[in-house]
């Protein structure tokens, strides 16, 4: 990122109005500076000259009233400067955590859920460095000293022409030292990255690494990680003690050259000790910014480079709008959905608009394909699920099933068109209702975890555990992080009655459910399909993804996925007919 990157101005509508008023307060304190050198200079010529004490205190009253309003105005500007980056840093998270949900997993996926992590969390915390000490200072750069200059010139052009010859001596210092601060901090972040990735992956494969009794090689590993992020931090922090010392030494020598000038002009007799001393006193003031942005530079550097990989994602999510609706664009084909409006206490179709899902609507999947960085992960596949219907995507692992889910609710780019047949658009929000593989269990109630979002409706929560083969679940049985204390199928189930909870609250048309019955044994198998075509029967649109034969037998429609290379089959009507549509049909 450069000293003001536009993309910061672009997604943080804050940081403009920052700009503008930091402006005008670098102004009032550059006055100020001016009025301290100015009145300073009066007292002590007061003194010198042997003037009466009225002029002594005018002078004094003078440097007070300066002195006052630098410090008001350097105050007011810090201050400015740390809320702004709070607002900042608001508006950016919003963003990205927007961008990634309406993206779902292929986002995630793309740029790594602990990358993001780390990029949401302690990389835009670092921006409030940035904020409330760099940008401040470069306002002033760009601001006091070019004004100090000119009224230096004013007063001593000699003085003046020293100080525009040993200004640039300070960018060209801050150049190269930054060129090695940037590559170090390049390598910090990195490190900071591969330590969050790998901690995550160990948490997450903890119980495998246990069974197998591979723990001990993840705890030195993560220990190496550390140290190397340890070291590449002490070597920022050693070149940013170096880059301090060298900025400090070139505007010290610089300061000293103008006093020499000065000096030996006031013992010549060639400059009078009023103009003088006034320009001494202004010099040190024309470095002094350039001399900070320096130093605030290096303490910034953590969020630069956090914030470059925050406008990344931004601009990858922008740069992929007309891929997915929902996240800026429609799907290329697909039938843009009805304009919703917000009703309090509606269920979320109601709110769709006036093309609502009828109990006999058609949910309409028309050669939907996906690709990840060009290559196919699913091929042209076309179906159809009305409502009222279990349908039931089979086929090998790995062949597409789940990205079909994905594709049908908005959760990846796909190309193709997902439309219900009569109410002429995309399926919206409301419309929906999902049950992935991972539970996504929270610690809290079954309860809570069943109307997750929603308000805790007893009868509903009980309801839905039973449609979901899990009536003996107590919905008032507490549960740990991740879940803990059920077992796999008992989370399944709960997972999959948060979906019909939803369904049955909000008004769902669509049921979308991945591998339910996985983890459970055929009773229970059994009683889950049972609430299923419960479900359809009320008048849901069912797709559900299963490997189990169980579910498929019970199944209105079967679909057949292939693999990306092998195209796919759509069988319909019941699951014992054997016949096949032409590869991208629709049935």
């Amino acid at each position: 990122m450069g000293p003001v990157d536009p993309r910061l101005l672009r997604y943080a509508s804050a940081a403009r109005g920052f700009l503008v008023l930091g402006a005008l307060l670098g102004l009032v304190q550059t006055a100020a500076v001016v009025g301290v050198a100015w009145s300073a200079t009066q007292a002590v010529v007061a003194v010198v000259d042997g003037r009466a004490a009225d002029d002594l205190g005018a002078a004094l009253v003078g440097l007070a009233v300066a002195v006052v309003v630098r410090s008001a105005a350097s105050w007011a500007l810090e201050a400015v400067a740390v809320r702004t980056s709070a607002v900042v840093k608001s508006q950016l998270r919003r963003r990205v955590l927007r961008a990634v949900a309406g993206r779902g997993a292929d986002r995630v996926a793309r740029h790594g859920s602990a990358r993001l992590a780390t990029l949401v969390g302690p990389g835009l915390d670092a921006l409030d460095a940035w904020f409330a000490r760099y940008l401040p200072q470069l306002l002033l750069t760009a601001l006091a000293t070019p004004l100090v200059v000119v009224v230096m010139w004013r007063s001593d052009w000699l003085s003046a022409v020293i100080v525009v010859v040993t200004l640039p001596l300070i960018p060209v210092f801050m150049v190269l030292i930054g060129l090695s601060t940037r590559a170090a901090q390049d390598r910090q972040w990195d490190r900071l990255q591969s330590l969050a990735s790998s901690f995550l992956d160990a948490v997450g494969g903890l119980s495998t690494l246990k069974a197998f009794g591979r723990e001990g090689r993840q705890v030195a590993r993560i220990g190496r990680l550390t140290d190397e992020h340890r070291v590449e931090t002490m070597r920022v922090l050693r070149v940013s003690f170096l880059s301090g010392f060298a900025l400090e030494l070139a505007a010290s020598l610089s300061v000293a050259l103008v006093a020499v000038s000065i000096g030996v002009r006031l013992i010549d007799g060639s400059l009078l000790l009023p103009v003088g001393l006034f320009v001494l006193l202004l010099a040190p003031e024309a470095y002094l910014p350039l001399r900070q942005v320096g130093a605030a530079f290096h303490a910034a550097s953590d969020g630069v480079a956090a914030a470059d990989g925050v406008f990344a994602v931004l601009d990858d999510d922008a740069a992929s709008d007309d891929g997915r609706p929902g996240a800026g664009g429609p799907r290329r084909g697909a039938v843009p959905s009805a304009p919703t409006a917000s009703v309090a206490g509606a269920p979320a179709s109601v709110a769709a608009g006036p093309a609502s899902v009828a109990a006999d609507d058609v949910l309409v999947v028309d050669r939907v394909a996906v690709s990840r960085d060009g290559v196919p992960v699913l091929a042209p596949i076309s179906f159809r699920a009305p409502v009222g219907e279990v349908t039931a995507l089979v086929g090998p692992s790995g062949a597409g099933k789940t990205t079909v889910l994905a594709a049908v609710r908005g959760a990846v780019a796909s190309s193709g068109r997902v439309a219900w047949r009569d109410a002429g658009r995309a399926p919206v929000l409301g419309d929906v209702a999902w049950s992935g593989q991972a539970p996504g269990l929270v610690a809290g109630t079954v309860a809570e975890n069943v109307a997750l979002g929603d308000v805790v409706d007893a009868g509903a929560v009980g309801a839905a555990l039973g449609l979901a083969g899990a009536p003996e679940l107590d919905p008032g049985t507490s549960l740990g992080a991740s879940g803990s204390g059920l077992s796999g199928g008992q989370a399944q189930r709960v997972a999959l009655a948060r979906a019909l909870y939803r369904a049955e609250r909000r008004g769902a048309r669509l049921l979308l459910v991945d591998e339910p019955s996985s983890a459970l044994d055929p009773v229970t198998e059994a009683a889950l399909v049972a609430g299923l075509r419960e479900v359809a029967a009320r008048g849901v649109a069912v797709v559900v993804v299963t490997h189990r034969a169980a579910v498929r037998d019970a199944a209105d429609r079967v679909v057949v996925v292939e693999p990306a290379s092998s195209g796919v089959t759509d069988v319909t009507g019941a699951a014992s007919v054997a016949a096949a549509s032409a590869p991208g049909g629709v049935r």
